[in-house]
């Protein structure tokens, strides 16, 4: 049924599926068969993903907490992931750059419907050096200068008009001048003491495996789900 203003939200959450078939290939996954360490699986899941036709594998949700602990959570890109850690840059002066200057603990989680799995990872954040920071954002792309130019993340805007003006300033240094620093922009790198691994099941006996850090290695078990 339809509102005043508009759709009805409970009719539209009951007509959706999850999974539709032709939609999502939800493969066998034996943890029996899972790699030591969760970097060498997450390796080979991103590649899956990225086979699989995933539009955005790379997109993830970095969860973080404030001062008075209160959770946050928003959707950037992955920038690489090492035996360092997985990777993420932003400006040290927004709101996830002051959160984790306070609590230097995150959680990524990665979704990927097309194979009907996720992962996600805790652990400390350890930001990298300036010249790895600054080496990140010259590899990337000239909008990707541009946005970190224009600066005031997470800052309150006047208007829209002073983002335009902003914006068109940023990207005509960054055009002229491509190896413009800038230097509140960091990398940062969570080295995960946790990581699981989803994978739906279409009987719902999805597997869980999840990775523990311990000082020879990682451990592995299993959870319900």
């Amino acid at each position: 049924m339809a509102t005043e203003t508009g759709p009805d939200l409970h009719d539209l959450l009951t007509s959706l599926r999850v999974w539709a078939p032709g939609a999502t290939e939800l493969r066998p996954f034996d943890p029996a068969t899972a790699p030591d360490t969760p970097l060498a699986l997450f390796t080979a899941w991103f590649a899956e993903a990225v086979a699989a036709g995933e539009p955005e594998p790379h997109v993830m949700s970095l969860a973080t907490r404030d001062d008075a602990g209160l959770p946050d959570v928003r959707v950037l890109m992955l920038h690489g992931a090492d035996t360092d850690g997985w990777s993420f840059a932003t400006h040290a002066t927004s709101r996830k750059g002051h959160q984790l200057d306070h609590c230097a603990y995150a959680a990524l989680s990665f979704y990927w419907p097309r194979l009907g799995r996720q992962i996600r990872l805790r652990g400390p954040v350890l930001p990298a050096t300036p010249d790895e920071s600054r080496t990140d954002l010259h590899a990337r792309s000239t909008g990707a200068l541009a946005a970190a130019l224009t600066g005031h993340q997470s800052e309150v805007l006047p208007s829209l008009d002073e983002l335009t003006h902003a914006s068109e300033a940023a990207w005509d240094l960054a055009h002229r001048e491509p190896r413009t620093p800038v230097p509140s922009w960091t990398l940062y790198r969570v080295l995960p003491d946790e990581a699981e691994f989803f994978q739906g099941d279409a009987l719902r006996r999805h597997v869980r495996l999840r990775y523990a850090r311990e000082e020879r290695g990682w451990s592995r078990e299993l959870l319900w789900p």
